[in-house]
């Protein structure tokens, strides 16, 4: 076992499953290839969040993408992170927000991006897009967000 990791989710048989917004279950570690530009994927395609107004559930998928600076968010602390939204109450759009902020804060990475694909609810599926970029990747972060709206971007 690595204890120069010093994560306390990951391999623990005593899981803590939060039941609420929890961003202080989100560890880190370092990134041993910093230099390198590369993409990494989280898909959590069991997101489930609580309608502030109605407090029933909303289901969607999250996909998060990142190219990683010095810090990594370590996935099973990802996993009991999106778990925390399980009773908590907030629109899609906010979960989006709040999410990406949340990695933004914890990993300071080169690029990162969010998004929601939420079930239908009275008809119309609600897929919202947030992402962040230092500054080498602000054009890319901007072809990103309107490739989300369906319109084309010139570079």
């Amino acid at each position: 076992m690595r204890e120069d990791l010093k994560l306390k989710n990951l391999g623990s048989q005593g899981t803590k499953y939060p039941t609420d917004y929890a961003p202080e279950v989100l560890e880190t570690f370092e990134n041993k290839h910093p230099d390198n530009e590369y993409m990494v994927s989280f898909v959590c395609p069991e997101f489930t969040a609580l309608c502030p107004i109605t407090a029933q559930p909303d289901f969607g998928k999250i996909v998060v993408n990142y190219i990683p600076g010095q810090k990594m968010v370590e996935s099973k602390s990802l996993k009991l992170y999106l778990f925390s939204f399980r009773n908590h109450g907030s629109f899609h759009e906010d979960c989006i927000n709040v999410i990406k902020n949340d990695l933004v804060k914890l990993m300071a990475p080169k690029y990162l991006e969010v998004k929601g694909e939420f079930m239908p609810r009275g008809g119309i599926s609600i897929v919202p897009f947030a992402n962040y970029a230092t500054k080498e990747y602000k054009t890319i972060a901007q072809a990103r967000l309107f490739e989300q709206l369906g319109k084309p971007v010139q570079i």
